[in-house]
């Protein structure tokens, strides 16, 4: 690039300066990095819409031109000769700008953008990482560019809100990704064309049978939030057709010095009562984290990631890339008073992180960013708990060994185990994870003892329990219906239509409408 030119090649004067339109995809997102980027020194002021406010700073983007992989890189240039630093302006939007279900306060972030990019020559498109982040950005540059058609379009790539982030990310701007945002594209026309065919269908339909009961009622169906509704049912319609049956086990007990030892019949239990009680008579003369819902960790969880204090939330990594600095982070957190203590013993020991199997090639693993003793609430336990599995995943294994003694009373064998552990390491930090801290004695081979005690034990088979979020977002993993980022929003969405309802033991009930809907579909 010659002197005196700025990234087109376009001569300027030396007093013009180049003005730069900055989009970040939420508001909170927009004042941070206007924070970072302007250390602090930024002008604020109101938009169109005024959940998205407008921050003005001066501002050096440096860097070179060249590729990365098939991408082109573009930089603004800074120079004496040239536009000096450029005028900054940052704003924000809240989702997709071309859906259709906001109402008329939360879309006005349009006009905002299209009054803005008059006066500027460049696009900086600072919208998150994921796939959903790509295709906002598209529509970005769809409002944009149907004001001004010459201007430049730049894609910044970061996980975290940091100076260090967002620096690389200045000098490293580079091109949408179309392919990934085609495929958010396709997702959402799917999803809506058999959406609005199925719930068109329902409504007429159960409208038309149930008039007085549903007569103002959409009823919703998604790929997504269906096959939710549908474990709901199915786990409760197993509750409610389960049949106890009754049962009975032995049970013996040997009490020592060392402790308690329960030991379990290798039968487990039998059905009927009179073999157990002729077994049992032979015995005797031989003498299962943090309360808070998906949608709300979700929520805190970006809120820290937009205030710089974690990295991006939405991702599934965990493998640390090799030139991550997990040192420097760990000594971040050497001031804390809870835990502050095992990240120093860490640092003397040495950092040795526990590498995952999943990387998304664009994401680190989530990990603090900033260190931080201020935060109250749920957003602290959050935050505490980012940082414990983040200090705990570069710790060293707990270790311990497991005990397992078989015995053998009138020939009915029994079992027990026991767990001690020898070093805690990441369960210091980590109390999150329990391992069994029950003792054994020391049995030796071949030796006999006299049990302190030897019962039969009646029970009741017993149903499996209804689903919680926890259940409900496995089942979900496993049958690869949403996503990680997803997960919680399917569930709200079927909360949200009453087709299920939520006791107070945090159990999901379908609700008359949902059991209709799944039942109806099993029908048909």
């Amino acid at each position: 690039m010659r002197k005196g030119t700025c990234l087109g090649g376009k001569r300027m004067a030396a007093q013009r300066q180049c003005k730069v339109l900055n989009v970040a995809e939420k508001n909170d997102a927009a004042r941070e990095l206007s924070k970072v980027m302007s250390r602090g020194r930024f002008n604020r002021r109101e938009g169109f819409s005024k959940f998205n406010k407008i921050y003005e700073f001066d501002f050096n983007i440096l860097g070179k031109v060249g590729r990365v992989g098939y991408l082109t890189l573009y930089s603004f240039v800074s120079c004496a000769a040239c536009c000096q630093e450029c005028k900054m302006v940052m704003t924000s939007v809240s989702g997709h700008l071309l859906s259709l279900d906001f109402a008329p306060a939360y879309k006005n972030w349009s006009r905002t953008l299209e009054k803005e990019i008059r006066g500027c020559q460049h696009l900086v498109l600072w919208t998150d990482g994921d796939r959903e982040g790509e295709n906002i950005a598209e529509e970005i540059v769809h409002v944009c560019t149907q004001v001004k058609k010459t201007v430049q379009i730049h894609r910044a790539r970061f996980s975290e809100i940091t100076p260090q982030s967002i620096m690389r990310a200045c000098a490293s701007l580079g091109r949408l990704n179309q392919n990934v945002s085609d495929a958010v594209k396709v997702r959402q026309e799917v999803d809506l064309r058999i959406g609005c065919a199925f719930t068109r269908f329902q409504t007429m339909r159960l409208k038309q049978v149930f008039s007085s009961v549903l007569s103002d009622q959409l009823i919703s169906y998604g790929p997504c939030q269906f096959p939710t509704l549908g474990f709901v049912v199915e786990r409760y319609k197993q509750v409610q057709a389960f049949i106890p049956e009754s049962f009975h086990k032995i049970k013996v007990v040997h009490e020592t010095t060392e402790g308690r030892v329960e030991f379990n019949w290798k039968r487990v239990r039998v059905f009927n009562h009179t073999v157990c009680l002729i077994l049992y008579q032979m015995c005797l003369e031989a003498s299962r984290k943090m309360r808070i819902n998906a949608k709300e960790t979700m929520r805190i969880a970006e809120k820290l990631y937009t205030q710089g204090f974690i990295s991006y939330p939405r991702t599934e990594t965990n493998m640390f890339p090799e030139s991550f600095d997990l040192t420097a982070i760990v000594r971040d957190q050497t001031p804390h008073p809870n835990w502050g203590g095992f990240a120093s013993q860490l640092l003397a020991r040495g950092v040795t992180p526990r590498q995952g199997n999943k990387t998304d090639n664009a994401h680190p693993p989530i990990h603090p960013t900033k260190y931080t003793n201020s935060l109250q609430g749920n957003e602290q336990r959050i935050y505490e708990y980012v940082v414990r599995h983040f200090l705990a995943c570069c710790s060293q294994n707990a270790e311990g060994h497991e005990t397992s003694v078989e015995i053998e009373v009138a020939g009915e064998g029994f079992s027990a185990q026991g767990l001690a552990i020898t070093a805690r390491n990441y369960l210091d930090v980590f109390p999150y994870d329990k391992w069994s801290d029950k003792t054994m004695p020391v049995y030796q081979e071949n030796s006999t003892f006299q049990p302190s005690s030897i019962e039969m034990v009646e029970g009741e088979t017993s149903p499996p329990s209804l689903l919680q979020e926890a259940d409900l977002i496995a089942l979900m993993e496993k049958h690869g219906i949403g996503t990680d980022a997803t997960h919680a929003e399917h569930i709200e969405t079927i909360k949200n239509r009453n087709y299920v309802g939520v006791q107070s033991d945090g159990h999901f009930v379908p609700g008359e409408l949902g059991m209709g809907l799944v039942e109806g579909q099993a029908e048909v």
